[in-house]
């Protein structure tokens, strides 16, 4: 049986396999089927962001629920966060999430939540995935009449700029946001203008298929430039399903998710906040935030790319903070799930309670030179089963020592191979990285 869900749920182009209308119609009617065999409530609440297939998978995902008799919420545009917080705050039996986060407007997914608000385990994945793969038959499709509810995206509101109550401003602090045309464009904004900042915004507009297209997290050189030149003190850009967020500073430089884990476990340390001595990251974070949590008397432990293991180590080590250095960052005691509005208040706090800007924050961390390389595959096969690429692997490792890392691994929702190598010297880990990018794509390429 194939494997359906990746490290963050289904994700493929809209209207194909496994994200077709008889498809998600029968992921609907066997999640509801799923929800009465473990004796919960059928109630789920279901959010998305502004791809325009948004509409018909909602359509499609409600008419199995109501098949199976259960009851379906929407909670209409809304970021990925939101669904986990108000899944679990409303005990609903599940929440659904309907968004690629920061692919092209062609492509979509299904996140789902349980009902403590964190994605569903192996097993449930399982019997889902079986049952789209089983019991999948063209279905009618029938006119759903979908009235979101206001009051879900106001409880989430509150939920953040409650967040910020405690805080007060030493002076007046400028904001551009990039909200990536997607989920954040309806909420980021007016939190940060109800909490008193001066906001200019990016990529406001969305109309179904301009989401993440040149703009936000992914993008951030148009927010740097505007950051500049409007001599604003933060720009922050999220994806498109705004659990993520990445950082312009004052001076136009870009930023990341370590950065973010290097100044919040400073701080959150300073003010008693931390419960353990781990910060939790994945493979991807650079040595440089490694070398420098130690001269806090902190320890960064790595697991594998994924939200959703960077939650499993952090239950294991009773941990309150970790993150990915793509923007996806983790605070415990808020919310199980990444939260990219969250994440910005939460460097706000400590940008405003310190009365600096946000190159200060971050001076003392030194990142090691790290290259990031993608290459399109056809097969996902183990690469040690190439000597070429396993000899060349293990040379460098060799050559970079203790100084440098380098890790290959394939994504979890693209046909890509992704080669990252960290070291002192730039020109070496270039070439290193290009020697590797060479060999997958010889031999497994297309």
């Amino acid at each position: 049986m194939d494997k359906l869900f990746g490290t963050d749920g289904i994700r493929a182009i809209a209207g194909q396999f496994p994200l077709d209308y008889s498809s998600v119609y029968t992921l609907g009617k066997a999640l509801a089927e799923l929800l009465e065999e473990e004796g919960l409530p059928l109630k789920v609440i279901i959010g998305r962001d502004t791809r325009e297939s948004g509409v018909w998978l909602e359509q499609a995902l409600i008419q199995g629920i109501n098949e199976s008799k259960g009851e379906a919420f929407s909670a209409g545009i809304i970021p990925t966060s939101a669904i986990s917080f108000l899944t679990k705050k409303y005990s609903f039996s599940a929440g659904i999430i309907i968004s690629a986060s920061h692919n092209p407007y062609q492509d979509n997914g299904i996140k789902i939540f349980s009902s403590q608000g964190i994605k569903i385990s192996n097993v449930w994945e399982k019997k889902l995935e079986r049952a789209i793969q089983t019991e999948r038959q063209n279905v009618r499709k029938e006119k759903i009449e979908i009235t979101p509810s206001s009051s879900f995206g106001e409880e989430y509101i509150d939920f953040l700029t409650n967040r910020f109550s405690h805080v007060n401003f030493q002076r007046k602090i400028k904001l551009v946001l990039d909200c990536s045309n997607g989920a954040s464009c309806f909420f980021a904004p007016k939190v940060f203008k109800d909490l008193g900042f001066d906001v200019t915004t990016l990529g406001d507009s969305p109309d179904g298929k301009n989401i993440n297209f040149q703009c936000g997290s992914l993008y951030p050189q148009n927010l740097a430039k505007k950051v500049v030149e409007n001599k604003a003190d933060i720009g922050i850009a999220y994806d498109g399903d705004a659990d993520r967020a990445i950082w312009i500073d004052e001076k136009g430089r870009i930023l990341n998710g370590d950065h973010t884990l290097f100044a919040l476990s400073q701080f959150m340390k300073e003010k008693g906040r931390l419960k353990s001595d781990f910060v939790i990251a994945t493979t991807m974070s650079n040595l440089g935030l490694e070398k420098a949590l130690e001269n806090f008397k902190l320890k960064l432990y790595r697991t594998k790319v994924g939200d959703k293991y960077v939650l499993e180590q952090m239950m294991k080590l009773d941990a309150n903070l970790g993150g990915e250095q793509s923007g996806h960052t983790i605070f415990l005691d808020d919310c199980p799930t990444g939260d990219g509005i969250l994440t910005s208040i939460k460097m706000l706090e400590v940008i405003v309670s310190r009365n600096t800007s946000l190159s200060e924050l971050v001076k003392d961390f030194k990142e090691f030179p790290q290259i990031l390389l993608n290459v399109r595959v056809t097969r996902k096969e183990d690469f040690n089963q190439f000597p070429e690429i396993k000899n060349a692997m293990d040379e460098i490792k060799k050559e970079l020592a203790d100084s440098g890392r380098l890790y290959l691994r394939y994504s979890g929702t693209e046909p890509v191979a992704r080669i990252m190598i960290e070291g002192q010297d730039r020109g070496q880990i270039e070439n290193q990285a290009q020697k590797m990018a060479y060999l997958i794509e010889r031999y497994l390429g297309r």
